[in-house]
């Protein structure tokens, strides 16, 4: 068996880099929202905004780039408000849809 790697020497995953398309964000946006963890949903949408350069997001969702890094950063809980106007500077929607099949 080889040598055992130790966690500490692997370099830190930053999902922001594999957020290269629209297929790939819509994918990673989805998975964080059937979570169900609001936390987990706003660092989802700051990994997304920094694939995207923050700057441009906070001038197009009209918060400041302090604020939106505030808002966007892992364990925060922004208001809805917030994540509406994030969703819509980065060009994405929130789409509500039925949980289960109805049965026939």
């Amino acid at each position: 068996m080889g040598e055992k790697i130790r966690v500490a020497d692997l370099p830190e995953f930053d999902a922001a880099e594999h957020l290269d398309s629209e297929c790939a964000i819509a994918e990673y946006l989805t998975a964080m929202i059937e979570d169900g963890d609001p936390a987990l949903l706003a660092a989802a949408l700051g990994d997304i905004a920094r694939a995207r350069g923050m700057s441009e997001i906070a001038r197009a969702s009209g918060i400041t780039r302090e604020a939106l890094y505030k808002a966007l950063r892992p364990g925060a809980q922004p208001r809805f408000d917030t994540i509406a106007r994030v969703c819509s500077a980065l060009g994405v929607r929130l789409v509500a849809q039925a949980a289960h099949e109805p049965v026939a």
